[in-house]
């Protein structure tokens, strides 16, 4: 019971030195927990970068290798960070994806291709994925679940005094409530944060935004029949929010809008 009154104390103090640091994500300047160093994120990227590669099957395709990489220099350009050490890899698998981790480390799976169609709904996918990483929300994530975690901690703690049982229940019951009430929700906000983010990226690197409301009227197509939690129990909003919300920031991305050359 002491090192759990241990534990909860320097995340709290963690806690509180972020909130007064108030780190903030570019463009929508919105505040975040970040109790995580960037250049520890940044490492954890490239292990994870590195385990994935070494267990996946890499497409030497030129042509796709060539698709990726050229949209996805593209966005990156667009985002301003030039500190990022950039890399762009095809994965030869069916799943309809994509992700970014931190540091610039993106790779797209084949089964996405053909729903992305052209370099304009893959523009849309990278805008996405690399919003993610410049937003920080890999780090804002893990902060966010030591957070929970040591408040968590912090009542189980005050609750082992009385009644055994009871106390597992009741931590139970938090437990559950952390994770529909701040966690489940908070993951929204970033999945939505990272599309509006896209949006910007892939108009400031010469593409419609259209296309990001188009490719995701096509996700929705290919994912049809398939079981989907209520939205509230999901980590991503439910496609029809998703596209709610683009076709609304799609003005505001318009005026970075300029047509490649």
């Amino acid at each position: 019971m002491r090192a759990v009154r241990h534990l909860a104390r320097p995340v709290l103090i963690a806690s509180l030195v972020a909130v007064v640091a108030c780190p903030t994500v570019p463009i929508t300047n919105r505040s975040q927990l970040l109790l995580i160093p960037e250049g520890t994120e940044l490492q954890m990227g490239l292990s994870s970068y590195q385990e994935i590669l070494g267990t996946s099957r890499v497409s030497n395709d030129p042509a796709l290798n060539a698709q990726v990489t050229r949209v996805g220099r593209r966005i990156a350009t667009a985002t301003g960070r030039t500190d990022y050490q950039w890399e762009f890899r095809v994965l030869d698998d069916k799943q309809v994806n994509a992700f970014c981790l931190p540091g610039g480390k993106v790779a797209v799976y084949t089964g996405l291709l053909p729903v992305a169609r052209d370099d304009a709904g893959l523009a849309a996918v990278l805008g996405h994925e690399v919003a993610h990483a410049i937003a920080r929300h890999g780090g804002e994530r893990l902060s966010q679940q030591i957070a929970v975690q040591g408040g968590l901690f912090a009542t189980q703690a005050a609750l082992a005094r009385g009644d055994a049982r009871m106390s597992q229940l009741v931590a139970a019951g938090l437990g559950a409530g952390a994770t529909v009430g701040l966690l489940l929700p908070w993951s929204r906000r970033q999945e939505s944060e990272a599309d509006n983010l896209g949006l910007i990226y892939m108009a400031r690197a010469g593409y419609h935004p259209q296309a990001a409301r188009d490719l995701w009227v096509r996700m929705g197509q290919a994912s049809q029949g398939a079981s989907r939690p209520p939205e509230f129990l999901s980590t991503h909003p439910a496609p029809e929010t998703r596209i709610a919300q683009i076709e609304e920031w799609i003005p505001e991305a318009l005026r970075f809008y300029q047509p490649a050359r």
